[in-house]
């Protein structure tokens, strides 16, 4: 339900809850104003259910509980009330299937198409004077001349449902004033109340004639009111409001009579204050001396308040951390709505605390609105040069960094690199440790050419002001082994990650963090280069390490276990990847909660993983669940996010639904250019996958021109023999076949291969794949005498190198026996066929497209052996599942029903004695490609 503040959309949701609350088993009520208020009243679902472990568990650990139990149970209601932005409810909407989610929000666009919405407006004349006479009158029915005063009022008031409560609620309350009386009053106050929307001036003179009433009757609720105004507009403690030397229970008392007139809403322990209160009660333009003077001590109040709840807390603590927890929404919004006259706000030290803090949680975009107030504190009172200045500004870089906001990181980096060279030295350790910084913000932007130049000469400075081996150091040449890896220069890369893990073996232990931290990307590197024997072992040896020094949850150590994982994939051992990925996401889950980026990347590898696997149908939601949570945590345009996006349509264009993906890949590729620029390896990946869904499509004048442009990118970009170089080359040559254009996919096929074996080695998994597709274009041009040769040698490598069973030696098998087939030679093709397809079945499963693909090619050689016995029932079988995992609509299963047709009419003539013809479909041929 969208509508303006104030217009009872609040109202409606709790009437349906309350009229609906025999048929769920569970209604929880969430403030849905930001994603840590939602996960304030999730932890309080966890506290409601399991009080006596919720005690004792973080607030990560509570979320996640709460998440694990809405999955599993159904039948209940979950009430989003207050929503600011529709993505932030994408994460739980997205996951959680088993009840109902009913939102409230003043946002009226950014939902769902999914997402039926209701539209709130104004009562209607009659309704709003009705609403106004039950609350002034309770139960005494009202003479004529007071409904004709109600009707005026609420016509005063614009039939406003909150405004209409608000003067209900205070002439109910002063039962002496007319309503005719009320609404003169309401005149004399619009000179005051001249600023802000038409809903703000209604409310502002009606709260002043209110808060004029309080200040004789009731200083206190006056006093409250102000200092809650500050705050976060939910689960506001009472004892925040409670300055001290007050009373409690006089407190209480004015929260009370706060809520008799309707300014704000009471729980017991806690209160919740309209947003549009708020904005009016901060706004000093709307406010007369006295007020204005309310205005000031509320904001003062509000942040002595919290200092004294926060400041004396020690460091290590459970309760001092969920008290943490409570009020950083609190710092939150006072850091948000911070003052230029407030040059010593006493809070500076808690928001760096707090913004600390929500980096470490893994939500450092929270932390962005902590960091600008702590940043202009220190500009304020230190000046724009001091040491903690240029620190509190290389902070917020990192921020907006790891918010994935390069546009503002790198160009702070920047500012404050210069700042630090000036005041404090070029080889100063903070200086070095920005400009190792602002490259890391260049690699991150996908800017290698400004990225490694630095890194060599920050490299260079560390080495002689600091040392060889200071930990500084390592860190630092680490990072440019990353560079190196990141632009293909494997040769480079490699051999520095082995230095820098002796030194760090020599210089920290075996088992320092730092170490094990060498040794996994060490191994990592040795995957990229196809190393996969070296790099699984020694990522087994890594998570051992890590197990047995940091622990079975650690972050670290699942880093490890998510790395381990992505090597068994790679080797096409998904019966180990798979639930190694999948134990890792929920220890992920359990320990750094559900929306950590670490989770996020989790949740995307299982995902790719079930993709790799032929399950579409896991793959595809989690991925977009994944996609959802990206988009709220880490923003619309982070790296990540749209790298989500492109993941998605790449699931959607394996599934067949290329209405759906290329028009998700256009929208990603316009916001990489946007977001990233036009070189960032992100763009240059959603360029060639938007010419790979064109393709896909059938639509080759499209997709050729996009390849083409997008390797010259790739070229200029990363160079000529970079490994995402040779994929764009390989898929050029790939689009060429297609389009029947042989001249010049044959040549492009054969230099891309050359490039390979000189680049990256005779075995390695991206050769072996682009001897197979040259063998592939050999026999689509009927050079048999070169296709077979070529064919039989890639799969002997691929059984030496990868197994058996690696995804790529079936492809490979598959194809041979496709080049057997056109060579007459079904003798060898059946065997092998057959053979291949027991295989597929065993270690991808029954419904693995390519097992499915080995299905039909099977039925194809033998409708072309003339035995359509064994021909039709396997095509029919093979259709049936086609269409229930693929879809209707999917290459594989139109291939299918056109080859059942042909088989079914060819029997059909035999039936009849009619001269039958071998079957008209080639085996179907689908070159692995590095699409």
């Amino acid at each position: 339900m969208h509508g303006l503040g104030g217009i009872g959309k609040t109202t409606l949701a709790l009437h349906y809850a309350h009229r609906h609350r025999g048929d769920y088993s569970l209604i929880w009520w969430i403030n849905a104003g930001s994603p840590d208020e939602i996960e304030t009243s999730l932890t309080s679902l966890t506290h409601t259910l399991v009080p006596d472990w919720a005690t004792t568990a973080g607030r990560e650990a509570q979320v996640a509980w709460a998440m694990q139990w809405l999955a599993w149970h159904p039948g209940w209601l979950l009430v989003y009330d207050n929503v600011e932005d529709p993505d932030d409810l994408a994460a739980y909407t997205g996951a959680l299937h088993q009840g109902h989610h009913l939102a409230t929000s003043r946002r009226t666009t950014g939902w769902p198409d999914s997402a039926p919405t209701l539209t709130l407006g104004n009562l209607d004349p009659d309704d709003a004077t009705a609403l106004l006479c039950r609350l002034v009158f309770k139960e005494t029915s009202p003479t004529p001349r007071q409904q004709a005063e109600a009707r005026a009022l609420a016509a005063e008031l614009g039939y406003f449902p909150l405004a209409i409560k608000q003067a209900g609620a205070y002439l109910a309350q002063n039962r002496g004033i007319s309503l005719d009386s009320y609404r003169r009053r309401l005149d004399t106050k619009l000179a005051k109340t001249a600023h802000g929307t038409d809903t703000e001036r209604t409310l502002a003179r009606i709260w002043n004639v209110t808060l004029h009433t309080l200040e004789e009757a009731d200083p206190l609720a006056v006093e409250v009111l102000h200092t809650a105004a500050w705050l976060a507009p939910d689960d506001i403690p009472h004892s925040l409001l409670t300055p001290p030397g007050t009373d409690p229970d006089d407190v209480a008392e004015a929260v009370g009579t706060l809520a008799a007139y309707s300014m704000v809403t009471d729980t017991g322990a806690t209160l919740s204050i309209h947003r549009l209160v708020q904005t009016v009660l901060r706004s000093a333009q709307n406010t007369d001396d006295t007020q204005l003077s309310r205005h000031l001590e509320g904001r003062d109040r509000a942040e002595r308040a919290v200092l004294h709840s926060l400041a004396p807390l020690p460091a290590q603590d459970t309760a001092a951390e969920e008290q943490w927890d409570t009020l950083t929404p609190h710092l939150v919004a006072l850091a948000g709505t911070r003052q230029a006259e407030h040059h010593d706000s006493p809070l500076t030290s808690l928001y760096e605390i707090a913004g600390h803090r929500l980096h470490q949680q893994g939500h450092t975009a929270r932390a962005i609105p902590l960091r600008e107030a702590t940043l202009a504190q220190c500009e304020q009172t230190l000046g724009d040069t001091h040491p903690h200045t240029l620190d509190c500004r290389n902070n917020l870089a990192s921020a907006y960094s790891a918010a994935g906001d390069l546009q503002r990181a790198v160009p702070l980096y920047e500012a404050t690199l210069a700042q630090y060279e000036q005041t404090l030295g070029d080889t100063h350790p903070h200086t070095l440790n920005c400009r190792n910084n602002l490259a890391s913000a260049y690699y991150t932007a996908g800017d290698l050419q400004r990225a490694i130049p630095l890194l060599e000469a920050t490299l260079a400075q560390y080495e002689q002001t600091l040392g060889d081996t200071h930990p500084s150091t390592l860190r630092c040449r680490n990072n440019l082994a990353s560079s190196y890896e990141s632009a293909g220069n494997l040769g480079r890369a490699i051999p520095l990650y082995e230095a820098t893990l002796t030194q760090r073996e020599q210089a920290l232990g075996d088992t320092h963090p730092d170490t094990l931290q060498s040794r996994s990307n060490l191994a990592y590197a040795y995957k990229a280069a196809g190393d996969l024997g070296r790099a699984i072992r020694l990522h087994e040896v890594a998570l051992a390490q890590r197990e047995q020094v940091l622990g079975d949850t650690h972050p670290d150590t699942l880093t490890s276990r998510n790395n381990l994982a992505s090597s068994y994939n790679a080797a096409g051992d998904l019966g180990r990847a798979i639930p190694l990925y999948e134990a890792t996401l929920t220890q992920r889950e359990q320990v750094l909660g559900d929306t950590h980026p670490d989770t996020l990347n989790s949740r995307n590898n299982l995902a790719i993983a079930y993709h790799a696997a032929g399950d579409l149908q896991r793959a595809i939601p989690l991925l977009e669940a994944s996609l959802a949570q990206c988009e709220q945590v880490l923003g619309d345009t982070h790296p990540d996010t749209l790298n989500g996006r492109i993941n998605v349509a790449g699931a959607y264009t394996a599934a067949g639904k290329l209405d759906r993906a290329i028009p998700l890949l256009e929208a990603a590729l316009a916001q990489c250019e946007q977001a990233l620029g036009d070189a960032h390896l992100h763009t240059l990946t959603s360029r060639n996958n938007l010419a790979s869904a064109y393709k896909a499509a059938g639509d080759l004048g499209r997709a050729i021109p996009l390849y083409e442009a997008t390797l010259t990118q790739y070229e200029q970009v990363l160079g000529d023999t970079h490994p995402n170089t040779l994929d764009g080359r390989n898929n050029l040559a790939y689009a060429y076949k297609a389009a029947g254009d042989l001249g010049r996919a044959v040549p492009l096929y054969e230099a891309t291969l050359a490039q390979y074996e000189q680049t990256l080695g005779d075995t390695h998994p991206n050769t072996l794949t682009s001897r197979n597709n040259l063998a592939s274009a050999y026999m689509a041009a009927g050079d048999l005498q070169r296709a077979l040769p070529l064919y039989e040698t890639t799969r002997a490598q691929c059984e030496q190198v990868l197994g058996d069973t690696h995804p790529h030696t079936l492809q490979c098998r598959n194809s041979l026996a496709g080049a057997y087939y056109a060579a007459g030679d079904l003798r060898r093709a059946i065997p092998l066929l057959e053979a291949t397809l027991a295989q597929c079945e065993q270690a991808l499963g029954d419904t693995h497209p390519l097992t499915l693909n080995s299905r039909i090619n099977l039925a194809v050689v033998h409708h072309a052996a003339g035995d359509l016995r064994r021909a039709i029932p396997l095509l029919e079988a093979t259709l049936a599942q086609c269409e229930q995992i693929l879809g209707d609509t999917h290459p594989h299963t139109l291939q299918c029903r056109d080859n059942l047709a042909n088989a079914r009419r060819q029997a059909e003539a035999v039936q009849h004695g009619s001269t039958a013809t071998s079957a008209t479909e080639a085996v179907p041929q689908k070159p692995a490609t590095a699409d």
